[in-house]
């Protein structure tokens, strides 16, 4: 028995140490490498009167970021322990005055307006969330987003492979999707199961009357 405490007491204060303890219920694996967070943010070629959209902010690294290139960023948050963190982050700073967060399941509630998209998607909601990109209006420039390698082969997969359907057939009837880079798991705290995580440049393709009745078969 007192071993078994010993092991519990080192464990709660290997946690404590950390700080905010990661609810596994939400997917939150937090990227921790400044170089992927600075190329995400690059590669989404943010301006100064952007609107950017952000899933997902956890403890706000790629949030501030993203706050010091646009005009606003809204911040969809689930976690209230995730939003204090990220607030109490920026309070204080002009940065401040840029952030709003969006408490609440980003799937239930309706998108504000955006210009640009960046987030590290929770896997447990990547689907969902990409079909209500889909048919979000007014169009947004581009988004940047990051997926678990699995799911993110469907989401490439040709007519012909396994992985190909119908979030293959949607997404590429609507937009084009880049591979932007692969970030490996010790890039994240805690790291994920996954070994490979990717991340992808998505632009609007034109919208038609076909292609739009076709996403809501």
């Amino acid at each position: 028995m007192p071993k078994v405490k010993k092991e519990k007491s080192s464990r709660a204060a290997a946690e404590s140490s950390q700080g905010i303890v990661f609810n596994k219920t939400f997917g939150q694996h937090i990227l921790k490498n400044p170089l992927v967070v600075n190329s995400m943010v690059e590669k989404a070629a943010i301006k100064s009167t952007d609107v950017v959209l952000e899933i997902g902010p956890g403890t706000g690294n790629m949030t501030v970021k993203l706050l010091e290139k646009a005009k606003k960023v809204v911040a969809c948050e689930v976690d209230p322990r995730m939003a204090a963190e990220l607030t109490k982050r920026v309070q204080g700073t002009p940065l401040h005055s840029k952030l709003h967060v969006m408490m609440g399941d980003v799937l239930k509630n309706d998108l504000p307006f955006f210009d640009c998209c960046v987030a590290n998607m929770p896997y447990q909601i990547s689907s969902p969330f990409v079909f209500k990109l889909l048919l979000h209006r007014p169009f947004f420039r581009c988004a940047i987003l990051m997926f678990q390698r699995e799911f993110a082969q469907r989401l490439v997969a040709q007519p012909g492979d396994k992985l190909y359907c119908r979030l293959s057939v949607n997404t590429q009837l609507l937009a084009k999707i880049d591979h932007v880079m692969k970030v490996g798991k010790n890039n994240f705290r805690p790291p994920p199961k996954v070994c490979i995580v990717e991340v992808y440049q998505w632009h609007h393709l034109p919208l038609t009357s076909s292609s739009l009745a076709r996403t809501r078969t």
